[in-house]
């Protein structure tokens, strides 16, 4: 037995409502890097590195798996998809531009690594209960 069901088993009442919420806001974060990726492509495309179609099309990527989450529909799918984009990133930073884990010159990499753990999460429980 766990702390949970012994300690605070009324927490496990809480859990649809928790994975919710980080279905939604993970859900924003990508869908604010989406738009960005879309709208400001040239722009984005220089600071990342990559030409404007590829950065677009990662922005595009970035909304649906964003409004995949959102609505709750194939989150598992959508959450992958996510996770591969950030891992990604991860090896862009860490191995490309040689950024350490804090950062240093620029961001770090730590970010990144904390998505892919919640993308992990939505994933493997199928993003909960609540949505379509």
């Amino acid at each position: 037995m766990n702390d949970v069901e012994g300690t605070f088993p009324w927490l496990l009442e809480l859990a649809p409502g928790a994975l919710l919420l980080l279905r939604v806001w993970i859900a924003l974060l990508f869908g604010s890097s989406g738009w960005s990726h879309v709208t400001k492509t040239r722009e984005r495309a220089e600071s990342v590195g990559m030409s404007p179609a590829a950065t677009f099309a990662l922005g595009v990527a970035e909304l649906v798996g964003a409004a995949l989450l959102a609505i709750g529909l194939w989150d598992s799918l959508a959450a992958g998809a996510l996770a591969a984009v950030m891992l990604g990133a991860i090896y862009k930073k860490a191995f490309v531009w040689k950024t350490g884990f804090w950062g240093g010159e620029s961001q770090g990499w730590y970010y990144e690594v904390l998505y892919v753990i919640c993308l992990l999460v939505i994933a493997t429980t199928g993003g909960g209960p609540i949505g379509l």
